[in-house]
């Protein structure tokens, strides 16, 4: 008996001892689709394994009211979110509020894929550690193709035509809420990747070139806005100009669009068990804007990182290492699709067995097309800002490709000045 009590009291001091050391840690998660369900698993499992707690924060699902959340909060020196998810062009604008990881995860960074790495670091410190990796693709109705015998779009013209002969056919049987093609069209951050990617396939260049040069202003730029203009009320719904990736997807979801321009995350969700286009969705890469064009998905992805006004800072670390190991990021492409920014997990046969498109990706992401974040450095939200407003002002018939991008040309110009440093 005395052995027992001893037991006892032997536990209850561990388990006195461990609650008197743990802390909440606090961290933002997006919720797009089943981000934030895949999220919690992964911070539930480290806090079973530590003893501690993990709090997590609700962030806007448009990334751009989400960056002026975090700037709002950083610039006061808040402690209120330890751990941020961060998009990969925001470690040059949020870096000074960041902490340095370079010795804490210098045995594993070179296990990520080397583009991602590059996104993580300012002035050569490592100020993120990668997530999972993002590129644009197409999604399309594999039996909608068939139906009306029409092979998946190699340009951007053989996609206007399929949408229009597929969105008439249907909508003759009555579907008057069909439409061809659905994407993300609201004046914020995601309208920059999708209309890199339109400029980008048709040669139109990347806003602003390695060398720093504003390079938008040029009739290929010119062309690929005015195509996308044209979608909008024709193949795409007006409604579109408001859309961010969850409005898009739930249109194609419903079943009421032939074409989706989307992330990756999207996969999992139109495959799942309520979904009422399970089994009938195939991917593909964007279009080319031409037959001298190129498939162009904008990067992206997101990182982890800490905040250097975090009070457990040692604590958010080791969160942000667990999320980001191997076996996690095993378990969210498994789960949740989300594509690994670890190498070797692309040729993982779980993975490939769960969500078959993730080993095709490697080459989507080899072509993919980066936003001029690295060359632009602190001045990147402003020049994506002043791109996305004059693109919005083409697709709402406010003014012509060639003027509004005459205009663009001059104001990014004026936040270069002598530099973008």
């Amino acid at each position: 008996m005395s052995r027992l009590i001893a037991s006892v009291a032997a536990a209850a001091g561990l388990l006195a001892s461990t609650s008197a050391w743990a802390v909440e840690i606090s961290i933002s998660c997006s919720a797009l689709g089943k981000e934030y369900e895949i999220c919690k698993q992964g911070t539930d499992a480290w806090a079973k394994k530590t003893g501690n707690t993990v709090k997590i924060v609700s962030t806007p699902n448009s990334a751009t009211e989400r960056l002026a959340l975090f700037q709002q909060l950083l610039a006061a020196g808040a402690g209120d979110i330890d751990v941020f998810q961060i998009d990969v062009v925001w470690t040059g604008t949020l870096g000074n509020h960041l902490l340095d990881l370079t010795s804490k995860a210098q045995g594993v960074i070179g296990d990520h894929l080397p583009a991602m790495v590059e996104t993580s670091r300012v002035e050569g410190k490592l100020m993120a550690v990668p997530w999972f990796a993002d590129a644009g693709l197409l999604y399309y109705r594999k039996d909608l193709l068939d139906k009306y015998k029409r092979p998946v779009p190699q340009t951007w013209a053989d996609l206007t035509e399929t949408a229009r002969l597929v969105q008439e056919g249907e909508r003759k049987e009555g579907r008057n809420e069909f439409w061809g093609y659905t994407w993300q069209g609201r004046a914020y951050e995601g309208l920059t990747t999708n209309a890199l990617e339109w400029i980008a396939s048709n040669g139109g260049g990347t806003i602003v070139d390695e060398k720093g040069d504003v390079t938008i202003e040029n009739p290929k730029a010119a062309e690929a806005l005015k195509t996308a203009a044209g979608w909008v009320g024709t193949i795409t719904p007006e409604g579109v100009l408001n859309y961010t990736e969850e409005e898009a997807r739930g249109i194609f979801q419903a079943g009421n669009a032939v074409f989706m321009r989307n992330w990756p995350y999207a996969w999992a969700l139109a495959q799942g068990a309520d979904s009422s286009i399970k089994d009938k969705v195939g991917i593909a890469p964007l279009p080319k804007g031409g037959a001298d064009g190129r498939h162009a998905g904008t990067l992206g992805g997101q990182l982890l990182a800490v905040s250097k006004y975090s009070k457990n800072a040692d604590a958010a670390t080791d969160l942000v290492l667990y999320l980001t190991s191997e076996a996690e990021q095993k378990r969210r492409a498994v789960e949740g699709a989300f594509n690994p920014t670890i190498v070797s997990l692309y040729s993982d046969a779980d993975i490939a067995r769960a969500n078959p498109f993730i080993g095709d990706l490697v080459d989507v992401f080899s072509n993919a097309v980066a936003r001029p974040a690295t060359v632009t450095g602190q001045n990147y939200n402003k020049v994506s800002t002043e791109f996305f407003n004059a693109v919005h002002q083409v697709l709402s018939k406010r003014s012509e490709p060639a003027q509004a991008l005459n205009r663009l040309d001059r104001d990014l110009k004026r936040i270069k000045r002598n530099g973008w440093q």
